[in-house]
């Protein structure tokens, strides 16, 4: 008998909270103002921690034969809130609406909100301004495919086989569809492709430029997966180390300034032979004496790296059909943001990325 008496106690607990929980959300969702204030008080009422919830697990006390039709009940109440919870919601949205509709109307003489006007990103001014300076010097500019086949970004510029380059790790490899199964496509991962390409199909004398975006798996505070180079290159009779020089030395000083010093350092790079690297004086430090024990920028050395160069090896000539014999080269490329992290001392590449108009505006 003590336990008929406890689940039938049950029982009638369940019904009278049945019977008190819907008036109680019914008026929770009446004195809600906000559709925020409403989805609330669902939330509180309905949710997972709500009212009803606790209802449920009472169930367990009630008699077996009588818990399906308990849980009918529960439904269709649960099913009056629901729908008056949709009641309120559309009260709501309607009283907005009329309040919207009722306010007083815009002034028309007000002036208009002009739009700003925007202007090019940095990366783009820079590479402009690198490419005009080249275009003032002779050079053609010319454009390549972003991607490319591993016989023109690698084999044909001379790259070892074994190179750390054309590992997986360091290049994106791309799969495409339908293609030879010894067909080899990747990111190019500098635009040296175009330099390829074009001593392919042109006969020299020439002098090209290029830029675009390149691809390369690294990403820190100075490196970036996408990054941007210029590079360029010359073909002719009887080109020398010397010619290099200054064409790159003018390049600095038109950049930075005539008074820019500029050095060049043994360097080896796979597709040049000899290979440098150009350095500038420090454009942070030269109002002292360049070697400021302060600067963070060239590490109190008085030098900035700007990029590297050097005359084009000759197996890349045969490889691009040009004779070693008769022509002589150089070649030189450069990342533009490392010049433009240098000329504006930004201290992570990534904010060139991130497109915050607070920085791109300072520009």
């Amino acid at each position: 008998m003590s336990s008929d008496s406890g689940s039938s106690d049950g029982e009638l607990r369940i019904e009278a909270s049945l019977a008190a929980f819907g008036p109680r959300a019914v008026a929770a969702f009446g004195t809600a103002a906000t559709e925020q204030e409403l989805r609330f008080a669902r939330a509180e009422i309905l949710g997972k921690k709500g009212e009803l919830t606790a209802i449920l697990r009472g169930l367990g006390q009630a008699p077996a034969d009588q818990r399906r039709a308990l849980g009918e009940r529960v439904n269709g109440v649960r099913a009056e809130v629901e729908l008056a919870f949709e009641a309120r919601l559309s009260a709501i949205t309607s009283a907005l609406r009329a309040a919207d509709l009722n306010a007083a109307p815009f002034d028309m003489s007000l002036p208009g909100r002009s739009a700003e006007r925007g202007h090019l990103h940095p990366i783009t001014q820079v590479s402009n301004e690198i490419l005009d300076i080249f275009r003032s010097l002779g050079f053609e500019v010319a454009w390549g495919p972003q991607i490319e086949l591993e016989e023109h970004n690698f084999t044909k510029l001379a790259f070892p086989p074994d190179h750390p380059a054309t590992d997986m790790q360091d290049s994106f490899w791309v799969k495409v569809t339908g293609a030879p199964s010894d067909a080899r496509v990747l990111l190019r991962t500098h635009t040296s492709n175009v330099q390829v390409r074009e001593m392919s199909t042109h006969t020299p004398p020439m002098a090209i430029v290029s830029g675009g975006s390149v691809f390369r798996r690294d990403d820190d505070v100075t490196h970036s997966p996408m990054f941007h180079q210029i590079e360029g290159f010359l073909v002719d009779e009887s080109v020398s180390f010397a010619e290099l020089k200054g064409v790159l030395t003018e390049f600095a000083r038109r950049l930075y300034g005539p008074s820019t010093p500029v050095r060049f350092r043994p360097s080896y790079f796979p597709f040049v032979e000899p290979g440098a690297e150009a350095d500038v004086g420090c454009v942070f430090c030269s109002e002292d004496d360049g070697t400021r024990a302060t600067c963070r920028v060239c590490k109190a050395t008085g030098w900035l790296e700007i990029l590297g160069c050097g005359m084009i090896h000759p197996d890349v000539l045969t490889h691009c059909g040009i004779d070693p014999e008769r022509y002589t080269g150089f070649a030189f490329g450069m990342g533009v943001e490392r010049v433009l992290m240098l000329r504006y001392n930004i201290p992570d590449i990534r904010l060139l990325f991130e497109n915050d108009p607070r920085f791109v505006a300072q520009f």
